[in-house]
């Protein structure tokens, strides 16, 4: 059983080559993987940036929205107030009748 050690270091029986040495992997093994991961953290920061150009874009897109909306509405309040809005209902004839 591999016990830690007051560093944190386990202790005990370790796998690998006989005498106690331990298989690593050789040092270009580990700039291949440095490498790698690079190379992914580039991708996903242009990622992360190509994501918030799109949500700038949104947000405008939203704010110009909202005021062509609120523009609507007003006026929509407008026609109403002065009385162009009225609907025929039922059995009413039209003027032009």
């Amino acid at each position: 059983m591999r016990r830690l050690s007051r560093r944190g270091l386990a202790e005990g029986p370790r796998r690998g080559k006989p005498g106690g040495a331990i298989d690593r992997p050789p040092a270009g093994a580990y700039t291949l993987r440095m490498t790698e991961i690079e190379e992914k953290l580039a991708h996903l920061i242009r990622a992360v940036d190509d994501l918030s150009e799109v949500i700038a874009r949104q947000d405008r897109e939203i704010d110009w929205l909202r005021a062509r909306v609120q523009i609507l509405l007003e006026r929509e309040a407008a026609r109403q107030e002065d009385g162009e809005g009225s609907v025929t209902v039922g059995d009413t004839r039209p003027p032009h009748y």
